[in-house]
């Protein structure tokens, strides 16, 4: 079964219809959302129902950092900025949007596949698994040969192996690459609402669960029009520049 894994949607429509779009054409058969769905971008209740149509037709999803803080509402404490964004973010939003995003399960699980936003060891904690220690802290904590998550806006893989060894790949998009089961492997497709590793096409990731493979993919969207949203809805203007870049 192909499996299409996006994280860190960030209410960004235009790259989210893009994925979609293209996982389609891949001949995607099942969608796991990896969190975040809401913060940064102007379309927060566009993305929110997407994926609730998505869940409807049996896709799986988790919840972000993002989605608790904008479903529980700003802490006073919080940096001005932050205050704003989560603050009008809910301004968009329906009281059952925002019973959804409060209602996300921080983790799930299928046959031997664990499904987390930031890390397998402490999901409520949002710890980055910014390197390989980190990496396989996460798969020392899971019985599950594959985990997938997001939070690091970066695509990577990881491995683990019965011995300990363990090793690191940024994948080449569009080239399958093996995924055997008798390692462990972590899975991180990267964002597909606001990437951040100089590219700024959409990312995700295709899991064949037959073949033992997983391909990662970038995906060209108009980036111009989600900036110009975020601006038009005066949010901070650096959430725009963001996109352009892929910083």
């Amino acid at each position: 079964m192909k499996t299409a894994l996006l994280a860190d949607l960030h209410a960004n429509r235009e790259a989210v219809e893009a994925v979609l779009d293209h996982a389609r054409a891949q001949g995607v058969q099942s969608w796991v959302l990896l969190g975040d769905f809401v913060g940064y971008g102007a379309d927060p209740g566009w993305v929110i129902d997407t994926v609730r149509e998505l869940m409807a037709g049996g896709a799986l999803a988790v919840q972000g950092n993002h989605d608790l803080g904008v479903a529980r509402g700003a802490s006073p404490h919080m940096r001005p900025e932050p205050r704003f964004v989560i603050e009008w973010t809910r301004s968009q939003l329906n009281p059952s949007q925002i019973d959804f995003l409060d209602s996300l399960p921080l983790t799930a699980e299928r046959g031997d596949q664990l499904f987390v936003h930031a890390n397998a060891w402490a999901p409520a904690a949002w710890d980055y698994i910014q390197g390989r220690m980190e990496a396989v802290r996460s798969m020392h904590a899971t019985g599950c040969r594959y985990t997938f998550c997001g939070h690091m806006h970066e695509p990577r893989l990881y491995h683990l192996s019965g011995t300990g060894k363990a090793g690191e790949f940024v994948p080449t998009p569009g080239v399958p690459i093996p995924v055997p089961a008798h390692r462990q492997w972590l899975v991180i497709p990267g964002s597909a609402g606001q990437p951040r590793d100089g590219n700024p096409a959409a990312c995700y990731a295709m899991f064949d669960d037959e073949a033992a493979t997983v391909t990662y993919h970038r995906v060209p969207y108009d980036h111009d029009t989600a900036g110009a949203k975020i601006l038009a809805a005066a949010l901070p203007q650096r959430l725009a520049l963001r996109l352009e870049d892929g910083e």
